[in-house]
């Protein structure tokens, strides 16, 4: 039995001939008897079930290919087929409001996708001489992230943030509050329960101009890691037609896990904490398809969970050094029921200079030497021990510390406009508390 249903849209001559499973170790295995290129897919027939795969290699005039869901039942000798010589996803307005999953096929129960356009699941990053100046902010919605880490449209940030700090709560608020055409959101590696949730929950009146691809814990490694892939390709569709996308990849750990597990598997060495050289390879070329092309925009948001409230984390560390700034989520001011628990003096955003007024960056850097002020001198004012007059930012800070700790919060229904968040982040230092 051919899968004939499965090559539509792929441009492989018929009749087609398929190969033969020759061996199979986890979800790595071995075919012979066809030939397909690295990055294309595959079908392992299973009993009267075609379990598709990627190919990631050859040897000895054998393809290896990675399993894309469980192949329990194969057994020596199964049928292989090809099924598509170039990864791509369904792509189009159709998509809005769906949710997909790591294949870019519906989870939904929805209709099925019409043919038509597709987009390529592998891409080259824009070449860096043809990417478009940052030059305009984008609305997110959070006040406490539109004052002192004013994103850019097409810039890349990173959300860091330890196991229940209301990280994926803050990436619902960005996701409703933000002034993006279209909003691309990859559950990746999340707990089952948690994708219904985020979708009911969190994504409000944004619903139907949302795009969701969930690949679950419970999925393969290589699936999980394509989730991250097919909601960037398919946030590429929309800006190459003069879109402002926001991209939300939640989490880039479980993306690197994936890859960890893959690279693992392939026989890599493991380096730090069992990272094989790979990830650190996988990143960057996932991160740098984000950006602003000559039309259109992809600003990505990339929530990273990082162990033990640890930033030094490889995966973490590496991050930082290419993502275009980062939101760390503090851990003292959630225990304190200060949400959103964005910590100013930790995050920053490389792009504010260039997208904000001399006014509004002046009003953010005075509020940042203000709470450092205040910071440093905690200890001794909390013990009594602190003398009025000793320091000028301190004793503004503390006459001001009401009026700035009640901006800084925001209820998760709460919407603030770029423009509010700049006149509270004003009116914030010019009051006292009361």
């Amino acid at each position: 039995m051919t899968p004939a249903s499965l090559l539509e849209g792929a441009d492989i001559a018929t009749p087609i001939s398929g190969g033969y499973l020759a061996s199979l170790r986890g979800p790595l295995g071995r075919a012979t008897g066809l030939s397909m290129p690295v990055g294309g897919l595959i079908d392992v027939e299973v009993g009267d079930q075609f379990v598709p795969a990627e190919v990631v290699g050859f040897r000895d005039g054998a393809i290896e290919f990675m399993s894309l869901r469980d192949l329990r039942g194969a057994t020596p000798g199964c049928r292989v087929w090809p099924r598509a010589p170039i990864a791509s996803v369904p792509a189009g307005d159709f998509l809005l409001g769906r949710v997909v999953d790591g294949l870019g096929e519906p989870a939904d129960g929805g209709p099925a996708f019409p043919s038509g356009a597709r987009a390529r699941l592998y891409q080259t990053p824009i070449p860096a001489l043809q990417r478009r100046v940052l030059s305009q902010p984008l609305d997110v919605g959070v006040a406490s992230l539109n004052a002192l880490a004013t994103f850019a449209r097409g810039q890349r940030m990173g959300l860091f943030a330890g196991a229940g700090l209301g990280k994926s709560t803050l990436l619902g608020m960005l996701v409703r509050g933000t002034s993006a055409d279209v909003r691309v959101v990859a559950l990746v590696g999340e707990r089952g329960r948690e994708v219904r949730e985020f979708i009911e929950r969190e994504l409000g009146a944004t619903r139907t101009s949302t795009i969701v691809v969930a690949a679950t814990a419970d999925t393969s490694a290589l699936l999980r890691m394509r989730a991250a892939y097919v909601a960037t390709a398919i946030a590429e569709h929309f800006r190459d037609r003069g879109a402002d996308v926001l991209l939300v990849v939640d989490s880039l750990t479980r993306f690197a896990m994936a890859a960890r597990e893959i690279g693992l598997a392939r026989g890599e060495p493991p380096a730090t904490k069992g990272y094989t050289p790979s990830v650190f390879a996988e990143l960057p070329q996932l991160l740098e398809r984000a950006g602003a092309a000559q039309q259109g925009t992809i600003t990505g948001v990339y929530s990273v969970l990082v162990e033990g409230d640890d930033l030094d984390d490889p995966v973490a560390d590496s991050l930082r050094a290419i993502l275009d700034g980062h939101v760390v989520l503090s851990r003292e001011l959630a225990e304190r029921g200060h949400f959103p628990a964005v910590d100013p003096l930790a995050s920053v955003s490389r792009a504010m200079h260039v997208v904000t007024t001399p006014e509004h960056r002046a009003h953010a850097s005075k509020l940042r030497r203000l709470l450092a002020a205040y910071r440093d001198a905690r200890d001794l004012i909390q013990v009594g021990a602190y003398a009025a007059g000793s320091d000028a930012d301190v004793d503004a800070a503390i006459a001001r510390r009401g009026a700035i700790e009640q901006f800084l919060r925001q209820d998760t229904s709460a919407v603030r406009t770029l423009a509010q968040s700049v006149a509270g982040l004003r009116a914030a230092l010019e009051g006292a508390a009361k």
